[in-house]
């Protein structure tokens, strides 16, 4: 499940980023953030601006709504996503990531833990 966090002006998602992959593209998720893999390379901010947009359009919201508000220079990131509360835009992420992906990914961890 994705932590989402409201805030005063919308809601502020956890991103993990994937630089530098061959598509653009929603992944998953992982640890409580939404995967996203993007071409751009992870210079001059053009992976952070390729993120924005892939959120704007995958989200169905304009690109000015998706702002960065932590995480420049990491993999882990979190945008605000303005005027979208936390509970439309949850509705909107599991549009994106099929229950049968999470689901997996959740066995996997619990897989694991086990042969620890």
């Amino acid at each position: 499940m994705i932590s989402l966090t409201a805030h005063a002006e919308g809601t502020v998602i956890p991103v993990r980023a994937q630089p530098g992959a061959r598509k653009n593209a929603v992944l998953g998720e992982r640890n409580g953030a939404l995967r996203v893999a993007v071409s751009a390379a992870p210079e001059r901010g053009k992976a952070n601006e390729a993120i924005q947009q892939l959120l704007a359009e995958a989200l169905g919201c304009k690109m000015s709504q998706v702002t960065l508000v932590q995480g420049q220079t990491s993999r882990e990131k979190k945008f605000l996503v303005s005027g979208v509360a936390v509970e439309e835009l949850e509705r909107r992420i599991r549009g994106l990531i099929p229950e049968d992906l999470t689901a997996q990914h959740a066995e996997r961890k619990t897989e694991q833990k086990r042969k620890k």
